[in-house]
């Protein structure tokens, strides 16, 4: 279980005036959940999720994972990140391996490992090329098959298709939903998007926060079974629910703008 119990962030700006990132974020992801974060820009996902990765602290509040405060980087949590972050100099399998390698896991373990992870993904055979010779969609799949490859408890992902093209994005959506429904029923994500139809093709339940400050507005239940057929996500009541968010994602960018307006004026 990971828990968010009043999570609140922050920081002090240039001028010395504090700025609240976060404030009083409470939610709890089950174990073997899909999460996504959705809300506008400036709402705290990315912080958010550098929190529960450790790699920034909440100035109040408590992240848990099954009772265990996070106070820096785990073996039980991998992030996956926009952009690829290769090892430029590595071969793909060297890369898919290296935190196997951190983590003193013998040579040829993890590269048994690392090979099973690139089948899954679908980079057999790319073994041994480097990242510059590969697409952007192929480099984000060695990027989840590194994540995956450390068998983590929850896995982290920052807009990890934002940088792919449309078409690209929805084969890497449909790849990752399908790896998805293959894991096994306890292992927890935790998936930032600005896209209203990503979130709810691939995850069980949607947070959706508000900003300044960046802030819990709802939780909304997934209401459409898995694995979701093209004949579901081309269903009326699938793209009901898709204009749903985005109806109340613009109205809180609105507001937000009006505000700032009202502020500046």
């Amino acid at each position: 279980m990971l828990t968010f119990d009043n999570v609140s962030v922050t920081f002090t700006k240039r001028d010395g005036e504090p700025f609240t990132a976060l404030e009083n974020v409470s939610f709890e992801v089950p174990d073997g959940e899909f999460v996504a974060l959705i809300g506008p820009s400036g709402c705290g996902k990315t912080t958010l999720l550098k929190i529960i990765a450790g790699l920034q602290k909440a100035t109040s509040g408590i992240i848990a994972v099954d009772g265990s405060k996070i106070t820096g980087p785990g073996p039980d949590r991998a992030l996956v990140f926009q952009n690829f972050v290769l090892l430029p100099w590595y071969d793909i399998i060297t890369n898919v391996a290296f935190g196997l390698e951190a983590r003193g896991v013998g040579k040829t373990e993890r590269l048994q490992r690392a090979s099973a992870e690139l089948a899954r993904v679908g980079l057999t055979g790319f073994e041994n090329h480097l990242p510059h010779e590969l697409s952007g969609g192929m480099q984000q799949r060695v990027g989840i098959a590194r994540a995956l490859a450390v068998e983590p408890q929850t896995i982290l992902m920052d807009e990890p298709f934002g940088a792919l093209d449309a078409l690209t994005r929805r084969v890497m959506q449909r790849d990752l939903a399908a790896i998805w429904s293959e894991e096994s029923n306890d292992r927890t994500a935790v998936f930032v998007t600005h896209s209203m139809e990503e979130a709810v093709f691939l995850s069980d339940r949607i947070v959706l926060m508000n900003t300044r400050p960046g802030r819990v507005e709802e939780v909304i239940e997934v209401p459409f079974s898995r694995p979701r057929s093209d004949e579901v996500t081309r269903s009326q009541e699938y793209r009901d629910f898709v204009d749903y968010l985005s109806s109340r994602l613009e109205n809180m960018q609105r507001s937000d703008m009006e505000t700032t307006t009202g502020a500046s004026a």
